[in-house]
Order: structure tokens, then C-alpha cells, then sequence
């Protein structure tokens, strides 16, 4: 028997069910906004922790830094200084390296405003007067850094030699010291154009003769490691504590000292490599080229920075 409802109770029934449907679309709805709320709720989390994380890490390098200048002013109480203008006589001992790295710390940071400076007078069109003397005064900074390390070098050449006053990214590619300037050339070469025939050349020549001076350097690099191995390797062996054991032990040792005596020659002709491209580099170019070149090489050298404090801070599982 099929049972027919009143219209009242029809209406009465599909409006129940149209209240239900509209009940669980807003359920879902009201899940959605949730969870949407929760996602962010863990990215503002994040975020505050990736803050915080950074900025811990700036008070670190805060407080490193004073720390390495008061050693430095111990050490300069102590006699051990490095100065920086001038060509005095300068004495250093165990604190060269320590030494070393705070003035590094220093330069880098007005190398950093100069840069600053030099970004400024570039986006602004600045004149070519003007221009030209922010681009003296990086490049003479420059030569500050290459002073510096030959002192610091005096010191301790191993310090300098091993980089351990760069980032870990900067160590990656480090070359006797420092930066190979062949390497930068290339880098600069395609952010450098449109440039004339007659720059092209002079570019490509630089280039070249950088690569040449650099694969002699390697190869007496390589040479005196050889020739330091096997004066280590051939010494003669003799009873424990005899008189002429101990004598040839001391004359070996000699030799291998002199021969370490020849590092300090190859930071500074590396060093003297580097300072003429630059200088060569800026008489093939005009001032603005010269000006977006040193802009290039800042920027090359902060991503390196950049791409060291990543890995530092990358998760570790």
C-alpha cells in the first residue's frame, strides 16, 4: 500500500534533508579552515624558530668577534702587532693567524660598505668621476688584503695556506691562498659583454697568461711537496738514541725546513698574480664595466658565504 505524505510533511522532510547536506558542507568547510589554520600556525612556528635560530647565530658570531679582538689587543699589549698602514717593520708569533683573522674581519667589513657604496652610485647613474673613484678605492682595498696576508703569512703560512680564515664554500675552491684568477676571469667574461674586439682580446689574453702563471706556480707547488716527502722519506736509519741517529734526524729536519721556508714565496707571488689581473683586468675596462666587474666578483664571493652558513644549518638526521 503506498503511503502518500501531506504536502506539509514533503516539504517538512526535503527541508531536513537539504538542512543535513548544508550541515556537512559546512563541517567539511569549517575542517578545511582548520586545518588551513594549523598549517600556518606550523609556518609561523617555523618561521619564529628559523629566526631565532639566525639570530642566535648572529650573536655567536657577535660575541666571536669581540672575543678576537680582545685577544688582539692582549696580543698587541704583548708586543705582537700588525699594522695597518705603512710599510713598518711588523713581528708576530704564535697569535699571526688569530691575528690575522680579526683584521680580515675588518676589512671585509668595509669592503662590504664600499661595495655598498659602489652598488648605490651604479643604480643611480652616478658620473663617471664619480664612479671611477669608488672603483680606486675598492680596488686599493683590495691591495690591503694582499699586505695583510703577506704579513700574516710571515707568521704563519699554514694559516694562510689552508684558508681557514674563509668560509668552508671559499675553502672548496681555494688555491694557494686565495682565488684563482684565471677561474674569475671566465666567470666575468659573459657578465662583462657587450664588450669591443679589442677588449675581447685583451680579456682573453689576461686570461690565458693567468692560467699559464697559475699551472707553473701548481707545478712548483707540487714539486716541492714531492721534494719535501722524500727528504722526510730517506732518512737513514740507526740504533735508537746513537749519536748519529740523532745527528742525521737534526740535519733531515733542516732541509725540511728550508725547503717549508719556500711557502711563504709562493702565497706572495699568488698573491702578486691576483693584485695584477685585478689591476690589468681594470685598464682593459672602462669605468662602468670595471665597476659592474667588481660588483660581479662581491656578489660571486657572498653566494659562497651564503651557500657555507646554508650547509652549516642544513638538518643533520
Amino acid at each position: 500500500m503506498l503511503l502518500i505524505l501531506p504536502e506539509f510533511e514533503r516539504g517538512q522532510t526535503n527541508a531536513i534533508v537539504a538542512s543535513d547536506s548544508s550541515d556537512r558542507s559546512k563541517d567539511k568547510t569549517d575542517q578545511k579552515t582548520l586545518r588551513r589554520l594549523a598549517q600556518n600556525r606550523e609556518a609561523a612556528r617555523k618561521s619564529r624558530l628559523r629566526k631565532k635560530a639566525y639570530v642566535q647565530q648572529l650573536e655567536s658570531s657577535r660575541l666571536k668577534l669581540t672575543q678576537l679582538e680582545q685577544e688582539l689587543q692582549r696580543a698587541r699589549q704583548q708586543g705582537i702587532f700588525i699594522s695597518s698602514s705603512g710599510d713598518q717593520s711588523h713581528s708576530m708569533s704564535g697569535n699571526g693567524a688569530l691575528a690575522f683573522d680579526v683584521e680580515y674581519a675588518r676589512w671585509l667589513e668595509e669592503h662590504n660598505r664600499q661595495i655598498n657604496e659602489l652598488r648605490a652610485a651604479v643604480n643611480s647613474h652616478a658620473g663617471d668621476t664619480e664612479l671611477r673613484t669608488i672603483v680606486d678605492n675598492v680596488t686599493a682595498h683590495f691591495d690591503d688584503i694582499f699586505r695583510l696576508k703577506g704579513i700574516a703569512a710571515k707568521a704563519d703560512v699554514f694559516h694562510i695556506l689552508s684558508g681557514m680564515w674563509k668560509t668552508p664554500a671559499e675553502r672548496c675552491f681555494l688555491w694557494i691562498g686565495g682565488f684563482r684568477s684565471s677561474e674569475l676571469l671566465k666567470l666575468l667574461a659573459n657578465q662583462l659583454e657587450p664588450l669591443t674586439e679589442q677588449q675581447f682580446m685583451g680579456f682573453h689574453n689576461l686570461q690565458q697568461s693567468s692560467q699559464q702563471a697559475e699551472d707553473a706556480l701548481s707545478q712548483g707547488m707540487e714539486a716541492l711537496q714531492q721534494s719535501l716527502a722524500e727528504t722526510l722519506a730517506n732518512g737513514s736509519p740507526g740504533p735508537s738514541g746513537s749519536s748519529g741517529n740523532v745527528a742525521n734526524y737534526m740535519g733531515q729536519m733542516a732541509m725540511a725546513m728550508g725547503k717549508l721556508g719556500t711557502l711563504e714565496g709562493f702565497v706572495r707571488q699568488a698573491d702578486n698574480l691576483r693584485q695584477q689581473t685585478l689591476q690589468q683586468m681594470h685598464r682593459i675596462l672602462t669605468t662602468r664595466q670595471s665597476a659592474r666587474a667588481l660588483l660581479a666578483i662581491n656578489d660571486y664571493f657572498s653566494r659562497l658565504r651564503a651557500l657555507s652558513s646554508l650547509w652549516l644549518a642544513r638538518p643533520r638526521e
